[in-house]
């Protein structure tokens, strides 16, 4: 792997022109392909095999003139005080006139024919159905519903409006992913000390984002992908994007300074850190991948998006950016490191001699880095350094024992919205749970009265609190009807109710002489996706971190560095589960990440958060163990193996963890709640993977471990292919063969600044 890849990395560096003109087509490709594709659907939730999907194509298909596919609106109106909805007739009956009048509009149900009246008379609501979509209605369409609910405010009325005709006002400025850039520009421009250096693994992320987005778009009105399948792309591609091209420009760097030719350094940078990133793109990929099995085309869908947009980072990082570095091969240098550039020739062996022996003299003059003087004390007091991180982490995790899932809906968005002011009046006024009722779908050759019959039945549960009459097709085979709960839609009981009617399915079929009987409807869908997850979950870990164990048993060599670097993910995502569930649900902090309502986590995240995680989790373990792994193969302790890896990349870990953050972080105050709760939770993991598990725990374990931690039966290794991410054969390609020098205590290692 890492001959091949410094192979390219030398190919590119000196045919940068040929390849920066394969990137540009690349782009204006993509780009061409995106303006020109149709506009995507909107995301259609699905779960294949689940009991309310099954109902729902059941009504679909059996009720095909329901106009189940037209979007409506349900507004809400309620008399002043003292008065009732009969006192103010004539001015509702003005509304539903204007509301019948407005384009696209199919037709308006009275509230006095429709009996959709409180039983206080002072609230009712009336359905607009319109002739189209949602995202087909026009703005004329979506002004026309303001302005008639806004002129019966103004006569006294209190009017409010739901459903998914009305426009949801939320707008998505991108101030926080630009803020995330700059940040990002700003620790690049202190790690390297050069615009240039700085700037590069920005572009090469933006372009990489670019090209992941722009193809999203070209395909996603054949695959269905949606615009927040982009926002999440997009949040990944970029993060990833910039930290690997960060970690290839530093290697070069470290090359140069040690009196590399730039070709040289660039091979070596792209052999040495490419492998490093090459398989921690795999570990991403293979996490996100994974998400499949959980068998939600929603999840599925996003995730592979994702990983396609991490393809494309790596395929850059590799090719691209040591095609820039051969455009400014001492511009991407420090100022001070300029002058080692030898353009036509390398150093002679004497010089090189000379120039590490200065080096090392420096070295012993010159106050350890940050990073150096942390593992030396790390390595020093590992026992007491792990249990305080451990300890740490599992508080932090607490809170996620309180966790609760629910979907997005009216009830969770902010109180000033018309839809959550509509969604609580109806509340008030009919009963909490009328804004989660229960639509039962009942089959047989007597549909409707079966229906009734099965109605009947579950009328005498004390957990019910109205059901309507059944209703049967034209056919009379298929009969549905609704049942509205005493709870509201997110509490246990209602959700008991659910499982006790499916229970019930089979006796209830008997006793009514119905075929079939099954549950839907909102309540119902959220229990299903959740049990849904909930049983994919087992697999999935399995399938992901199996695979991610033996990708890593390949890179390291070893059986202990995977089964940690598992453990250590395990403790980021739990502290991260437990930070998301107190400010989004418990509303700790709340105000202060801008989080203007707070409920349940939403169902996707978790698992979605999982495999996310777990990718860049293992990033940094990549990153970093490669250079202690380095270290060991050329002679070092296993102690000194451990300073050496945060000696050289402690610094770049901890700034690329940064950048991560900031990006991430960028997308918290954004109005899509997934998008928030996912930025806001990717922050917070990799702020605990990196600064607390790979800074404190790795280092602590290697230390306790000893060589033990590089410990692999001889028998396995014969049987693994030798990946050789650390470069070993390559720098034996290289360098004239030497016998390796004896194993260092980390005191004895030279600590080398450049």
């Amino acid at each position: 792997m890492a001959t091949f890849l410094y192979k390219l990395g030398r190919l590119a560096f000196r045919r940068r022109g040929l390849m920066t003109l394969l990137w540009v087509l690349i782009v204006v490709g993509v780009g061409s392909a995106a303006s020109s594709a149709p506009t995507p659907p909107t995301e259609q939730f699905s779960m294949p095999g689940t009991e309310s999907q099954k109902a729902f194509d059941l009504l679909e298909e059996k009720f095909p003139d329901a106009g189940a596919d037209g979007a409506t609106a349900r507004v809400v109106i309620q008399a002043p005080e003292g008065r009732t909805i009969a006192d103010e007739k004539p001015a509702i009956g003005k509304l539903l006139g204007e509301l019948g009048k407005a384009p696209q509009v199919a037709r308006v149900a009275d509230p006095f024919a429709a009996g959709t009246i409180s039983g206080d008379r002072r609230t009712a609501y009336a359905v607009v159905s319109y002739e189209v979509a949602a995202p087909e209605l026009t703005d004329e369409a979506h002004d026309a519903l303001t302005e008639a609910t806004d002129r019966a405010r103004d006569g006294g009325l209190t009017v409010e409006a739901g459903g998914d005709a009305v426009p949801i006002e939320q707008t998505v400025s991108g101030t926080g992913e630009q803020a995330g850039v700059l940040i990002s520009a700003i620790v690049l421009f202190l790690t390297f000390g050069s615009v240039i250096a700085a700037g590069m693994p920005l572009l090469t992320a933006l372009i990489g984002v670019g090209v992941g987005v722009s193809g999203i778009a070209a395909l996603g009105s054949t695959l269905g992908l949606s615009a927040t399948t982009s926002t999440l792309a997009m949040m990944i591609g970029l993060a990833v994007g910039i930290d690997y091209a960060l970690f290839i420009v530093s290697r070069y760097r470290s090359e140069v300074a040690e009196g590399r030719m730039p070709q040289e350094a660039a091979g070596i940078a792209t052999g040495t850190a490419g492998s490093a990133v090459v398989f921690a793109g795999l570990t991403v990929i293979i996490a996100l991948g994974g998400l499949a099995v959980v068998g939600i085309p929603i999840l599925t869908k996003m995730a592979l998006a994702a990983a396609g947009t991490v393809a494309v980072a790596v395929l850059i990082a590799v090719t691209f950016v040591p095609a820039l570095l051969g455009f400014a091969p001492r511009r991407v240098l420090r100022v001070a490191d300029r002058r080692l550039v030898q353009v036509k020739k390398p150093l002679s062996a004497r010089k090189l001699r000379k120039s590490e022996e200065k080096a090392a003299k420096l070295a012993a003059r010159t106050k350890p880095a940050l990073s150096t003087r942390w593992a030396s004390f790390v390595v020093r007091r590992p026992l007491g350094v792990l249990l305080l991180a451990v300890v740490g982490l599992g508080a932090l995790a607490l809170p996620a024992t309180k966790l609760e899932l629910g979907l997005p809906g009216e009830g969770t968005m902010a109180t000033d919205t018309t839809q959550r002011k509509a969604y609580d009046l109806l509340s008030e006024s009919f009963g909490p749970g009328f804004n989660g009722p229960l639509t039962v779908t009942v089959e047989g050759k007597d549909a409707a009265a079966a229906g009734d019959k099965v109605g009947a039945e579950l009328k005498k549960d004390g957990a019910v609190a109205s059901v309507s009459p059944a209703t049967a097709n034209k056919a009379g085979d298929t009969a549905i009807f609704s049942i509205v709960p005493k709870t509201g839609p997110t509490d246990a009981a209602t959700e008991d109710l659910v499982k006790d009617i499916r229970t019930r399915a089979t006796a209830l079929e008997a006793s009514s002489g119905a075929t079939e009987v099954l549950v839907t409807g909102q309540t119902a869908l959220v229990s299903d996706f959740s049990q849904t997850l909930s049983d994919a979950l087992l697999p999935y870990l399995g399938l992901v971190v199996g695979l991610a164990f033996l990708l890593l048993l390949l890179v390291f060599r070893s059986l202990l560095v995977p089964l940690k670097a598992a453990l250590g993910f395990l403790l980021s995502v739990g502290a991260a589960l437990g930070a998301l569930v107190a400010v989004f649900q418990l509303g700790w902090a709340s105000g202060f990440f801008g989080v203007e309502q707070t409920g349940p986590i939403m169902t996707t995240l978790p698992i979605f958060m999982i495999g996310v995680v777990f990718g860049l989790a293992m990033d940094y373990e990549v990153f970093l163990v490669t250079r202690m792994r380095e270290a060991y193969v050329h002679g070092a302790s296993a102690e000194a193996a451990v300073v050496t890896g945060f000696r050289h990349s402690g610094r770049v870990v901890a700034a690329a963890a940064i950048i991560m953050i900031s990006v991430f972080s960028g997308f918290i105050f954004e109005a899509d709640d997934l998008v928030a709760m996912m930025g806001f939770g990717l922050a917070a993991a990799v702020l605990f993977d990196a600064f607390v598990v790979r800074m404190v725990i790795v280092p602590a374990v290697h230390s306790l471990l000893g060589n033990a931690a590089w410990w692999l039966p001889r028998w396995l290794d014969r049987l693994l292919p030798n990946v050789d991410v650390e470069g070993e054969k390559l720098q034996r390609r290289l360098q004239p063969a030497t016998p390796p020098a004896p194993r260092s205590s980390p005191e004895a290692e030279p600590d080398l600044v450049h």
